[in-house]
């Protein structure tokens, strides 16, 4: 199983397949079907894969999320060998890639970082950008493969790529759900079974929303009403945007490209979830 945990490893290995299309799967670890979902797609759309398995500690806002983040390296090892074998698991050290000091670059964001997650964990986005940016430098992938589920994460990947002139190709990939529907998360194994049974009325409630075709302030009274019916969940927001700005709409529209947002935490877990109105 080539599984490398320090970046001189990688670059013996990645000199390799420089001629090769590379994919890669950016990860931290504790992985589930959604994760395997990113990879199978970039096997078939690359001549050779590398999954990332690395807890960022630069984009947690706070000492204790970060501690709990689940970690199960051996495992998840294991569920890639059965994927195939022959995938490249790099999973560094924080010394590996935080040689001087752990803290993250600043960037500008063109704004899509100022609402929902961006607006509710400061410079959390900074910390994803900087060590995405160390993982293509490590690994130089042809392309990169993130899930919808951090639908905003995913807009500002594709526009920071797309600002630095960065040549890899952004591949989005559909959000996979639990039986009930909640979304695919590694934090999901931080709740309890009936509370993480509870959750699947998350993306009920969205489903509701974007099949009725509700006006905003609608959808707005209705997300309200069914988490007061929820009341160990909080809810952060609840939003309509603009798919490409991310920016509130003033009107729901079928016809635009349109997406509505929700965040939530429960048990202390931020469960985050999205769902486009068409």
């Amino acid at each position: 199983m080539p599984l490398y945990q320090n970046l001189e490893a990688l670059h013996r290995e990645r000199k390799k397949y420089l001629g090769n299309q590379c994919g890669l799967v950016p990860t931290m670890g504790a992985l589930h079907q959604g994760h395997f979902a990113l990879i199978e797609q970039a096997q078939v759309e690359n001549e050779s894969v590398w999954v990332t398995i690395f807890v960022n500690p630069t984009q947690f806002n706070n000492t204790s999320d970060l501690h709990a983040y689940p970690v199960c390296l051996k495992k998840d090892v294991e569920a890639i060998h059965k994927i195939n074998p022959a995938i490249n698991i790099f999973a560094p050290s924080v010394q590996d890639m935080y040689p001087k000091h752990v803290h993250a670059t600043s960037y500008a964001f063109n704004g899509l970082d100022t609402v929902m997650e961006g607006a509710d964990r400061p410079d959390h986005f900074n910390g994803v950008i900087t060590i995405v940016s160390k993982l293509f430098e490590a690994v130089h992938p042809h392309s990169a493969y993130f899930g919808e589920k951090d639908f905003q994460q995913l807009s500002i990947i594709k526009n920071w790529v797309k600002t630095a002139n960065i040549p890899i190709t952004i591949v989005p990939c559909p959000i996979v759900r639990e039986a009930n529907g909640l979304a695919m998360s590694s934090r999901n194994e931080l709740l309890t079974k009936t509370t993480r049974a509870e959750a699947g009325f998350i993306y009920k409630t969205l489903e509701h929303c974007a099949s009725n075709y509700m006006k905003k302030a609608a959808i707005y009274a209705h997300i309200a009403n069914v988490f007061a019916q929820h009341p160990t969940f909080t809810l952060h927001y609840a939003l309509c945007v603009d798919e490409t700005s991310l920016q509130e709409v003033t009107e729901v529209n079928p016809q635009e490209n349109q997406r509505l947002f929700v965040a939530t935490s429960v048990e202390g877990v931020r469960l985050i979830d999205n769902i486009a109105l068409k």
